[in-house]
């Protein structure tokens, strides 16, 4: 793979991954509660759910992701995912410092499965990969095999993984500099954001299913 072609994906991942969306608040909402290792499993799911769509698309079911009702049925399981996790941040600020738990089984407890969850049903996942995928193969010109083809595409999240370790290792700093209110405070707001995305996410969706 030539150098150019790597840094312009590495650049491609980091746009993918950069912007403030419902895995980037789960993520410093898991970091600030819990430190790196949870910031980066979070990560790390995401990033999977990311090669899921980039090994579908790749082999030809743009089409099949592209259909109104299978857009709207995975945009609908991502906004109650989503506002799911947002009332359970939300439901965690209100409750009493140092209160006992009380051993109830989260659905989304496992920081993997929960960047996995939201980045696969994320109806922002599903366009970046449909609409970026094209172009992108079309701006790298011709390849040998189709394998080297998919090696290049592949190497998008390379730009992923460098902005969840950054991010991963900035929140476990950022951890130890603020304290357990404050955090408590920044999971609400990060809740009140999640439910946000989700409401809005349900609300297209239900309009691409009835046009």
């Amino acid at each position: 793979m030539e150098k150019f072609t790597l840094l312009q994906n590495v650049l491609l991942g980091l746009t993918l991954a950069a912007p403030i969306g419902p895995v980037n608040v789960e993520i410093i909402k898991r970091g600030l509660n819990a430190g790196f290792r949870q910031a980066f499993l979070t990560g790390t799911g995401a990033m999977c759910a990311d090669a899921t769509y980039l090994t579908l698309i790749f082999f030809g079911l743009t089409a099949f992701l592209k259909n109104a009702f299978i857009a709207g049925f995975l945009g609908i399981t991502g906004s109650f995912i989503l506002i799911y996790l947002g009332a359970m941040s939300i439901r965690e600020y209100f409750k009493k410092e140092n209160a006992p738990a009380v051993g109830v089984r989260r659905v989304f407890k496992y920081s993997f499965v929960a960047g996995y969850a939201l980045a696969i049903s994320s109806p922002m996942t599903i366009v970046w990969w449909t609409g970026v995928f094209g172009a992108l193969m079309a701006s790298q010109g011709p390849v040998k095999t189709s394998f080297s083809a998919f090696l290049s595409c592949l190497s998008i999240l390379l730009g992923c993984f460098l902005w969840v370790f950054s991010l991963a290792v900035a929140l476990h700093w950022g951890k130890k500099i603020i304290n357990e209110q404050i955090t408590r405070l920044i999971s609400m707001i990060a809740g009140m954001f999640l439910v946000g995305f989700g409401l809005y996410f349900l609300y297209r969706s239900l309009t691409i299913i009835q046009t």
